[in-house]
């Protein structure tokens, strides 16, 4: 697909590619093992100093409830692009209206000239990223030998975070799935057990502790604030991805040999468990083996026995969502999919026809 630009004085057009979440999907971009690459390639730049990284602006409509939408822009300096991902959530969603709480969409720009090239979907590389980055996390900190893996939680991070830990983990053969429901566990088996035939997913009759204790890979991904999971139900040996706010008990994380971030500087300042007992003086600076980035990096080690316990927790980067965007819209782009859109044909005063559709004042 040809994004240069023209030049010359005579054509002014600006051209950019439309993709639905269609598109992206039927392009084969629901692909996790590309999602992972793009992530830590992303995190490798962002470390060499290729990545501009500016602080996300916030919009909180409600406090209560947090309904808000946020705005975070990165840009690959290498790659020569620039993106956006503009994402809404909204917390109420599904109890008051049956929609998902989370929607976003994502701009990438050429930074030559400083014109779009993609207005793409971004719910799909929003989701995938969060799966990719606790595969990506799991791949160094989780047992290569697991085969089974549990969840709290039913929704659609937990179906992402499966089809990313079954990419890492081709070997696991059991999913648990506690949910608030009973219906939530079935829908969760209806919808992943036949993209996973080799594997033997079963819902617990909402127990949780039915979905972890046996686990080799722990995954909390709800919307609850509350201390979910227990540590005594986290075996030897076991990884736990957290995924949401408050999940787990603090006596999780005093249990694991080694917590690991994407990001501590930014998760110490957030609402998740860590966030909570750094700021009650449970948990200080010097508990933490380090971030993802270091054992990618190879600064820190990753597991080093089969019996410690080890903990991930992600808050999300938004420069890795455009990396991972940024592939995505390759891969769509080789494909044909989507559409391509105008956004200009001229220069504003190069349009003839400006005088006949210029509005003027009403004459006195």
């Amino acid at each position: 697909m040809d994004f240069s630009f023209p030049m010359s004085h005579a054509d002014h057009e600006i051209r950019c590619r439309y993709l639905s979440q269609e598109d992206l999907l039927a392009a084969g971009t629901l692909d996790l093992q590309l999602a992972m690459d793009a992530a830590e390639e992303s995190m490798k730049l962002f470390a060499s100093g290729d990545v501009l990284f500016p602080e996300k602006i916030v919009q909180i409509f409600n406090d209560e409830t947090q309904e808000r939408i946020n705005c975070l822009p990165a840009t690959f300096r290498g790659k020569k692009v620039c993106g956006v991902k503009w994402v809404s959530v909204f917390p109420p969603n599904p109890v008051k209206f049956g929609l998902q709480n989370l929607s976003a969409v994502i701009i990438l720009s050429e930074i030559e000239h400083g014109f779009p090239i993609a207005f793409m979907e971004g719910t799909l590389c929003s989701n995938m990223r969060v799966g990719a980055m606790g595969a990506l996390a799991a791949k160094h900190l989780a047992r290569r030998d697991s085969e089974e893996i549990g969840f709290v939680g039913a929704g659609e991070q937990a179906k992402m975070h499966l089809i990313a830990m079954k990419t890492a983990f081709p070997g696991l053969k059991r999913c648990k799935v506690g949910a608030k429901t009973v219906e939530e566990e079935a829908q969760f088996i209806a919808e992943m057990a036949p993209i996973f035939p080799d594997m033997d997913v079963v819902g617990t009759g909402t127990s949780l502790e039915a979905a972890t204790t046996h686990a080799d890979i722990i995954v909390t991904a709800t919307s609850a604030q509350a201390p979910l999971l227990k540590a005594a139900w986290m075996k030897p040996g076991a990884f736990y991805s957290h995924v949401g706010g408050w999940e787990d008990e603090y006596a999780v994380a005093k249990a694991c040999d080694k917590i690991v971030c994407d990001d501590w500087e930014t998760v110490k300042h957030r609402t998740q468990t860590l966030s909570r007992m750094y700021k009650d003086g449970e948990l200080a600076d010097s508990d933490i083996h380090g971030n993802l980035i270091d054992i990618l990096a190879g600064n820190v080690p990753g597991r080093e026995s089969e019996e410690e316990k080890t903990y991930f927790n992600a808050v999300g980067l938004a420069y890795v969502d455009v990396g991972i965007a940024y592939a995505m819209f390759q891969r769509a782009c080789e494909s044909g999919a989507g559409r391509e859109l105008k956004v200009q044909e001229k220069m504003i005063f190069e349009h003839p026809e400006l005088k006949d559709w210029i509005r003027r004042p009403a004459e006195a």
